[in-house]
């Protein structure tokens, strides 16, 4: 059996005086989707957070293909693949959208800068709109730029939190597909943050369940049913 592309174990993350997650553990592999799930405050986000060096882990192991991950600033984890895209998109509202594409150059060398006929395979509407400004996208528009964005750094471990927030379902609809055709390229980790639940079972193939921190119910799909895991995200 393949390796784990990311192995996290007893992670922990303070913000200033306070604790935010407690002990939580996480794997990855490639052409696997990891579901982090959990209610609002639970430290979702933050953990998302932690594995792409936007806010410094305080203790825990971190591992990326079995390299030890300490205190690694975000850009560098970007040069080693990791892609993160955050609650809220943020992409730049005064750029176009090739331009905001293009910021995706700034982690890789020289000869990769430049946008593949794969990013408008999968979204074909921003092929449709690259002189168009960011902020003149609907939505869900923005959201497919700001995956397509993470893309462009080729990742070996794409980190989504919550795609689906505020988002049209005929959108929903193509982001899932999406997520499982870069799922079944078989080259890439995927870890989901996301509280739409059937959204999340019809992809996910592991589960983690967060309340306050900690990590309350773990395991595959095979091991979890669509009952159980209603049940845990909604205590």
């Amino acid at each position: 059996m393949a390796a784990d592309l990311l192995d996290i174990r007893d992670l922990t993350l303070h913000y200033g005086s306070s604790q935010i997650l407690n002990g939580v553990s996480i794997s990855a592999r490639e052409g696997e989707v990891t579901c982090v799930m959990g209610t609002n405050g639970v430290g979702k986000t933050s953990l998302l957070k932690a594995i792409s060096g936007t806010h410094p882990h305080s203790g825990g192991d971190y591992l990326l293909e079995g390299e030890t991950i300490g205190r690694t600033a975000a850009h560098a984890l970007a040069q080693k693949g990791v892609a993160y895209v955050p609650q809220g998109r943020e992409i730049f509202p005064f750029l176009t959208v090739r331009e905001n594409l293009e910021t995706g150059f700034a982690c890789l060398p020289r000869a990769e800068r430049f946008i593949s006929d794969d990013i408008f395979e999968l979204f074909p509407i921003l092929k449709e709109f690259l002189s168009r400004r960011g902020g003149d996208l609907s939505g869900g528009q923005q959201q497919q730029l700001a995956i397509a964005r993470a893309l462009i750094t080729r990742p070996k471990l794409l980190l989504l939190d919550e795609p689906t927030e505020g988002i049209q379902p005929n959108i929903i609809k193509h982001i899932g597909e999406v997520i499982k055709a870069l799922r079944d390229r078989g080259d890439m980790a995927i870890v989901l943050v996301e509280q739409f639940l059937d959204f999340a079972y019809d992809l996910g193939d592991r589960f983690l369940v967060l309340e306050r921190g900690a990590a309350t119910l773990r395991g595959t799909k095979s091991e979890i049913s669509l009952a159980r895991l209603q049940k845990a995200v909604s205590v």
